[in-house]
């Protein structure tokens, strides 16, 4: 690549990044690996890597704590709690089916996602954080379970 191909590629990616991308496709399709613009790349692929890492980590602290509500405060269960449970349960399969990779990924970051789920239920729900345990009372698998709500 030129020096004044670069910059311009670099221009690019600053000032219209979708047209930057659909280059870089082309790019990649017509194997002109020497015209690639290497240092954005990598970052974007980068990115895509943890982006897919927060949304498992937002999935997985919604359900656990509708699970922490649904089972400390039964008085309030509804149509909604369960819906919610349902549609992150099946972001989180459906991200497993996509990346299986992840699913080790979910068992690294699950004792971390309670700890911060524990403490958005105190919050949302106005009880005290002594009320939820400290450790987290649902198996990796529970969790997941498209059946599994705590009594």
């Amino acid at each position: 690549m030129t020096h004044q191909s670069r910059i311009l590629t670099n221009n690019l990616y600053a000032e219209d990044y979708n047209l930057w991308i659909e280059q870089t496709a082309s790019l990649l399709k017509n194997k002109q690996f020497s015209e690639l613009e290497l240092e954005n790349l990598i970052e974007e692929i980068e990115s895509m890597g943890r982006s897919e890492k927060n949304a498992l980590k937002s999935n997985l602290r919604v359900v656990i704590m509708r699970l922490l509500k649904y089972k400390f405060q039964p008085q309030n269960r509804s149509n909604s709690w369960l819906y919610t449970i349902y549609e992150h349960r099946q972001r989180l399969q459906e991200t497993f089916l996509d990346s299986p990779s992840l699913k080790g990924y979910y068992l690294e970051v699950l004792d971390t996602c309670y700890q911060h789920a524990r403490k958005e239920a105190s919050i949302e729900t106005g009880l005290p954080l002594s009320i939820f345990p400290q450790d987290n009372p649902f198996s990796s698998d529970e969790i997941l379970d498209a059946d599994f709500f705590p009594v």
